[in-house]
């Protein structure tokens, strides 16, 4: 079993990035689950989406407390919500930023990717300055990262669940998709190499 957390920010459609990819993977013969946390319910506040991938039936009905790999739509997220908590050892951590955070040290035994998918969604006029719509940027990136689901099912997914914008929605997830850095794993104040994808096989 694979399980993601994925964290955002009320109005970046981090949930909704949760479904459309548990949609695709689905479509690649996965069981799944999705499900969103709420705190304040108001734009700009964090959110919390999990994401459970099985090959067969999933029972498990509970929270995630323990992810496997941990998606951040929003950088400044990681000085106000600890998302590396629960994390496995050697999780990957795909964070929405240009570059590498200044302080690796929370970061200590984990992998990390960044993708700059705020300036991707302003590029492609997905958001605001203040609040780039950062989601499908992110679902192109998670689709390299993990080598699964493929792109053009991620596509696919957006075709279906995105109402507005969708060539936009598409072409930013390609973007991505090219633009994502796998740096790899922190290692006191050194990274490590990455060993690249690491979630190849799909369900036949």
């Amino acid at each position: 079993m694979k399980e993601f957390r994925f964290h955002g920010r009320g109005g970046q459609g981090t949930v909704l990035a949760s479904i459309a990819l548990a949609k695709a993977f689905f479509q690649a013969g996965y069981w799944v689950q999705t499900f969103p946390v709420f705190g304040s319910e108001r734009r700009g506040a964090p959110v919390e989406a999990y994401l459970r991938l099985e090959t067969t039936k999933i029972y498990l009905r509970s929270n995630i407390y323990e992810p496997d790999h941990v998606i951040v739509q929003d950088a400044r997220l990681i000085h106000l919500v600890d998302v590396t908590k629960g994390l496995k050892s050697g999780g990957w951590i795909l964070l929405n930023a240009p570059g590498l955070p200044a302080d690796l040290a929370p970061f200590q035994g984990f992998k990390l990717a960044c993708v700059d998918a705020a300036h991707i969604a302003l590029e492609h006029g997905l958001g605001a300055k203040n609040q780039p719509i950062t989601n499908t940027a992110m679902m192109g990136a998670f689709a390299r990262l993990f080598s699964n689901p493929p792109l053009e099912s991620v596509v696919e997914a957006i075709e279906s669940e995105m109402p507005i914008k969708i060539s936009e929605n598409v072409a930013a997830a390609r973007a991505a998709y090219e633009a994502v850095v796998l740096h790899g794993q922190v290692n006191g104040s050194e990274l490590l190499p990455s060993a690249g994808p690491i979630f190849r096989k799909a369900v036949s």
